[in-house]
């Protein structure tokens, strides 16, 4: 019987991070993240990277991989887990994945899309489009071409829109029948867990302490340093991401500091809503509680 991999799945602020630290100090666990943003070098304060201490104290994988100036892709994130949990158990570890990016997950769990390639030349019209119209309109242009990608996206989310219209232009058909097409087997067993707080007033409450404790860290700051460091700009996938996006608005002057705090646990607070629609609508998905006594046999019989 092939050795599995396991996965802690949640909204935003739900202690993801905290519970797989604990479950660590017990068992011989090693962290894969799946988390779009970690993956970035230098974005530590608004990714809520894990420190330099609880690196060291458990290993953790694909952090940190590349410059904010880069792409990453679901395809990558496939590629670079399936590679990685090889290495785990290969070292008699247990690999837990640990992450909200749902999409990730999606794509590890159920394999790979059969979608084009990105094109040029029809993402800049997209762009071009963006900047005359604003992102909500083409918002509603998808939702006549594809409306079940639609309902899942938020009207500004520009990368997922502008990828779900460039498809549709280069295919004729829609992204989501092009996603149903695809199943590929993973080469391991995977079992996940969701963590999903019973109080969405006080899941609410932790977003917001922690968006406060990120700006209180020096997020605009960081932010301010990679803008020197690299040359970055407002299109790019780091800085579309949560946080930064406000951040990025601030120091253009866009937005005051009040706005940048507001909007920032406004869009954290979308971000946790969506991220419960996935959960609901994976198969499979454990409670929490289990995962401990999952482990605790997984190591049994390593």
């Amino acid at each position: 019987m092939k050795p599995t991999a396991f996965a802690l799945l949640g909204p935003t602020a739900s202690g993801k991070s905290q519970l797989a630290m604990a479950l660590a100090a017990r068992h011989p666990i090693e962290i894969i993240s799946i988390d779009s943003a970690q993956v970035y070098r230098g974005m530590d304060i608004g990714t809520a990277k894990p420190s330099p201490a609880e690196r060291r104290a458990v290993p953790h994988h694909l952090i940190d991989l590349l410059d904010p100036t880069e792409r990453y892709s679901a395809g990558r994130f496939r590629a670079d887990a399936i590679r990685a949990v090889a290495q785990i158990h290969g070292r008699g570890g247990i690999p837990l994945f640990v992450g909200g990016t749902m999409l990730y997950y999606r794509a590890l769990s159920q394999g790979l899309d059969e979608l084009p390639a990105a094109n040029a030349e029809i993402r800049a019209q997209i762009d071009r489009q963006a900047a005359n119209r604003g992102w909500p309109a083409l918002h509603a242009e998808l939702a006549k071409v594809d409306p079940a990608t639609a309902a899942r996206l938020n009207p500004a989310d520009a990368q997922r829109i502008q990828r779900a219209l460039e498809v549709c232009r280069l295919t004729g058909k829609p992204i989501s029948e092009l996603q149903r097409s695809s199943k590929v087997e993973l080469p391991f067993p995977l079992r996940a867990f969701s963590l999903v707080p019973e109080n969405r007033a006080e899941l609410h409450r932790r977003i917001a302490e922690r968006f406060d404790a990120m700006l209180k860290a020096g997020l605009v700051e960081e932010l301010a340093a990679l803008r020197k460091r690299f040359q970055l700009h407002a299109g790019l996938p780091s800085m579309r991401c949560l946080g930064y996006r406000q951040a990025w608005r601030f120091l253009e002057g866009e937005i005051g500091a009040g706005e940048l705090r507001e909007t920032g646990i406004a869009a954290t607070r979308q971000l946790a809503k969506r991220q419960l629609t996935w959960l609901r609508r994976l198969p499979g998905i454990e409670p929490a509680e289990r995962l401990a006594a999952a482990l605790e046999e997984a190591a049994t019989r390593a």
